[in-house]
């Protein structure tokens, strides 16, 4: 009989059947010392995702940006897999759940699954948690590796699962991942922002680096302590930790920019963007490089230049990497009616500057964070700003507006929905300018609209890029936010950009190399 006779196919099912089976009684009647009493209990540990999304609960208390952002891709990539084994792999193939007879009775699970037994769910939830975290932190990825593997095992082991079900559902998890990921592209996937490259110092030792570090700005636990890991990185530069006693922050970061220009040096940062925010303005006034150390909650701005961790940032200065970025800058107007004051200065922003119900959120999320901690504060916060704000009324760009947001990000965004995410380039002169509309039932509608995906669509929100923004007419007592820093704003504002105008380090981007040897 050829290959391609009637019977082949079969042949070849009946193959792998007999394959499956005997692969799962081979694993049934073998001993496993040390097994009995911890894979049973890890398999029901995985019902419903609760392991893996403890798993991703406990990266995101730990750990930095990178392994926040870890957390949820490897959260959303196991959502993902779950919705499609569940809808579409269980329903397509109806297949009977192993025998277990020849499963020792120590193994059965209290509670035996009924549905389908291909593909095997809690296969596909394991792998697609872990190569989702892999994709934007392979260290974690290699360290939850060995649970995954073990959960997959643990359904054979357990007698639910034929090996083929577990092999299947472990593809449909990776691929989950990978389309995650082609939905929403990781760090290594975007170009590298933040261009064009500059000479800067080159500081292998850090002499010559005066680093201000404000130890209060909002971080959370880290693995390593970033003042630690500056000094082994860096053991010439100075450090200076900022004590309240010692006077306004600004002030203690001006005089490290001046004695850094005096030798000719570099203004170092640790903070969160509020604290690197306090640090441009000297920055500009010296003339000094800038360079950004991420300590805070968030880090965007770290984060944008590819700075994710104190060790990257500190290599940039030692090898003297560096690029010229944009500098958002929102200055006092005068109009016929209310004329600027004679001392205004104006504010400069290196991510965003927003009006309207964000201003109102921060300012709540802040007052409500050193008792409630920050996740559960900024839920809140968003909860009351959605039952309380009202629409601000003023006039953009000689257009009177009802807005429950403006919002101006210093270059263009890169958004999944209503949330920006990431800038591709630091320097392009733009400003990424967006606002939601006041109207009738308009915050009901935004937020239906955003969670389908249709904010282009609608009439409540528009977005552009821009050069410069001039807003006028604004109620007295009106908050802006800039740098996730709330001010009171002037009456009349624009809000334009300083082109690359401030030198910050930033790590060589690493690309692979081809050998032709």
């Amino acid at each position: 009989m050829s290959d391609h006779s009637p019977g082949a196919p079969g042949n070849l099912r009946r193959l792998l059947r007999t394959l499956d089976h005997t692969a799962f009684d081979k694993v049934a009647s073998r001993s496993w010392p040390g097994a009995e009493p911890v894979l049973p209990r890890l398999s029901r540990s995985a019902n419903h995702g609760l392991l893996w999304f403890g798993i991703a609960a406990g990266m995101w208390a730990v750990g930095g940006t990178r392994e926040r952002r870890a957390a949820v891709r490897g959260a959303a990539s196991l959502a993902l897999a779950s919705a499609t084994v569940n809808t579409l792999g269980k329903r397509a193939v109806r297949r009977s759940r192993p025998a277990l007879d020849t499963v020792p009775v120590i193994r059965h699970l209290a509670r035996q699954p009924v549905t389908s037994s291909f593909p095997s769910g809690h296969a596909a939830s394991a792998v697609a948690f872990t190569v989702g975290a892999a994709l934007e932190s392979r260290r974690w990825g290699a360290a939850i590796a060995p649970v995954a593997a073990s959960v997959a095992f643990s359904r054979v082991y357990t007698g639910v699962h034929y090996p083929s079900d577990v092999l299947v559902g472990a593809s449909l998890g990776a691929g989950a991942a990978f389309a995650v990921r082609g939905l929403v592209p990781s760090r290594s996937q975007l170009p590298p922002p933040a261009r064009p490259r500059v000479d800067a110092p080159a500081l292998p030792e850090g002499e010559g680096l005066y680093v201000v570090v404000n130890p209060s700005s909002g971080a959370q636990p880290q693995l390593a302590d970033p003042v630690r890991q500056l000094k082994i990185a860096l053991p010439r530069a100075e450090v200076i930790i900022y004590e309240p006693d010692a006077g306004p922050l600004p002030d203690v970061i001006a005089e490290a920019a001046r004695d850094a220009a005096r030798c000719g040096g570099v203004l170092g940062i640790c903070g969160g963007d509020g604290t690197v925010n306090a640090a441009v303005e000297p920055a500009l006034e010296y003339d000094v490089p800038l360079l950004v150390l991420p300590g805070g909650t968030f880090n965007h701005f770290a984060a944008d230049l590819g700075a994710e961790t104190v060790t990257e940032a500190c290599a940039a200065v030692a090898r003297g990497t560096a690029v010229r970025v944009d500098v958002g800058r929102v200055s006092p107007v005068a109009t016929p009616l209310a004329p600027a004051p004679a001392d205004a200065r104006p504010a400069y922003f290196l991510n965003t500057f927003s009006l309207g119900s964000y201003p109102e959120l921060v300012r709540l999320r802040e007052h409500w964070s050193p008792r409630i901690g920050g996740p559960a504060a900024t839920l809140l916060s968003v909860g009351r700003v959605l039952r309380t704000s009202e629409p601000l009324r003023a006039v953009v760009n000689g257009r009177r507006r009802a807005m429950w947001l403006l919002f101006a990000g210093n270059g263009a965004y890169r958004n999944v929905g209503i949330a920006p995410v990431r800038r591709h380039d630091l320097a392009d002169g733009l400003l990424d300018v967006r606002i939601a509309h006041g109207g009738r039932f308009a915050r009901t509608r935004l937020l239906a609209t955003a969670l389908a995906g249709g904010l282009a669509r609608t009439r409540l929100y528009a977005s552009a890029h821009s050069r410069r923004l001039v807003v006028t007419g604004l109620p007295e007592g009106t908050q802006m936010a800039y740098d996730g820093e709330v001010r009171d704003a002037p009456t009349a504002l624009r809000v334009d950009k300083l082109l690359e105008s401030l030198t910050v380090y930033r790590p060589l981007e690493e690309r692979p190399t081809l050998d032709h040897r």
